[in-house]
């Protein structure tokens, strides 16, 4: 018996040791890819690529060059079995793969970079949506804008004074910005104030494809308020949207049209000029609801029927405050479907997104005050289709990339003390963790 025990025993070591063994070769395997330059369609040489790790808060834990034919290599630390990001640096803008994070397991990684100039021929603003609301006490304001970067041959847009200039309304106050380049997840950045009043100004590059802005705000409220937005640059698509409760009335009425909606109004003025007036004047209250906020206030309502009567949805009060995020509301430019402008809301960043189209086709309004349910757009139709559970996990880390990315800027700048980097670091370290840990078991 005791012979038996020791066999199982020593059996038992040996597949623990071969394990050990078997795991530390496919974490220590090499990282391997090419860098190719967009501009020229060629290699891009002498780039500096750097290996950072997800899981140490964006640590750098390998940096190389590309050799002449655009390749590189990395030997990860051999006890690394966590999710890397691969950046390529140049022209001083930094990128990334189109794919996002390696996953455990991963070993190449392709990049594309481009050529940068200060200016750049080829730039257009397809759209600038404004979405207001409030309690009574303030009126608060989330802005996203969209640009398109058809540079021939694509380069990237870079100025460290400012890649686009926006205007907020008189006694706004920043609440938060985020940017978020083609193929990417959205980060926070830096709004600098302008040389003008109202005016401010980003940084961020504008790489070939299209690079999208928003901004948090908060303004002085005594029920009503007159906006005067007169855009810096031709917009395709100007969009205002307010809650039902709230009241909508443009300077020039001819200018907007409504479309539809039951639970927004949403006005929109097409092939904006740069300068034209927009003045519009909104009063009232009222404050946006979210999709599940929509479901349980539907289902109230049911019962409400049966019953006589129903309440009202709380307002948002998520992390982050403000508007909450506008992904949540119903789909307000319906015939513009494509792309989302951003998951602004994921986790940690306070934000909206909107569904705008790519192409110029002019969207069917409904005329100003028409309701009925013929005119209305059918939304289900055009929504994005749910993404699955490791879809979701893939996205939620290249967002915790991102922000991880953000903290270690924030603390190198002395942006945030150390108690405030360890409680920020040690939530994402954990959120990091556990998409993991979803992966692994999907």
């Amino acid at each position: 018996m005791r012979a038996q025990l020791r066999d199982w025993f020593g059996l038992l070591c040996r597949s623990i040791v071969c394990l050990f063994m078997l795991t530390s070769f496919a974490a220590a395997q090499n990282i391997t890819g090419t860098v190719t330059n967009g501009t020229t369609g060629k290699p891009s040489a002498g780039d500096q690529v750097t290996l950072l790790s997800l899981s140490q808060g964006m640590q750098e834990i390998a940096s190389t060059k590309t050799d002449a034919k655009g390749r590189f290599s990395f030997t990860p630390p051999a006890d690394s079995n966590a999710p890397h990001m691969v950046r390529a640096a140049h022209d001083g803008v930094n990128y990334f793969p189109q794919g996002g994070p390696l996953m455990p397991g991963a070993t190449t990684a392709e990049l594309t970079v481009y050529d940068s100039a200060k200016k750049l021929d080829g730039l257009s603003q397809t759209v600038e949506v404004d979405r207001f609301q409030s309690d009574g006490k303030q009126l608060e304001g989330i802005t996203l804008y969209a640009v398109r970067n058809e540079s021939q041959p694509p380069r990237t847009q870079a100025d460290d004074k400012h890649t686009l200039e926006v205007v907020l309304p008189d006694g706004a106050e920043v609440d938060s910005a985020q940017a978020k380049g083609p193929g990417g997840q959205p980060i926070a950045v830096e709004l600098a104030p302008a040389s003008q009043k109202n005016h401010y100004a980003f940084t961020y590059p504008l790489r070939p494809g299209e690079t999208q802005f928003q901004v948090a705000y908060h303004a002085p409220y005594s029920g009503e308020a007159t906006l005067a937005p007169k855009p810096l640059a031709k917009v395709q698509h100007f969009v205002v949207m307010t809650p039902k409760s709230m009241t909508f009335a443009a300077k020039d009425p001819q200018r907007f049209q409504a479309m539809s909606d039951a639970q927004s109004t949403i006005m929109v003025a097409t092939n904006v000029n740069p300068g034209e007036d927009l003045s519009f004047r909104i009063a009232g209250t009222g404050i946006f609801q979210t999709e599940s906020q929509q479901g349980a206030q539907g289902g109230a309502d049911a019962r409400g029927g049966a019953m006589g009567g129903s309440q009202a949805a709380a307002p948002d009060n998520r992390p982050g405050g403000g508007l909450g995020a506008p992904i949540d509301a119903p789909d307000p430019l319906h015939e513009y479907r494509a792309y989302i402008l951003g998951a602004f809301a994921l986790v940690l960043v306070m934000g909206g997104a909107y569904v705008v189209s790519k192409s110029n086709a002019k969207p069917h309004f409904a005329t100003a005050g028409a309701g009925s349910a013929n005119n209305a757009p059918d939304l289900t139709d055009e929504r994005e289709p749910a993404a699955v559970p490791r879809d979701r996990n893939a996205l939620l880390l290249e967002a915790m990339k991102e922000e991880l990315f953000q903290l270690e800027i924030d603390r190198q700048k002395g942006k945030i003390t150390p108690e405030e980097y360890s409680r920020a670091k040690g939530a994402l370290d954990e959120t990091i963790k556990r998409a993991l840990t979803r992966a692994r078991s999907s």
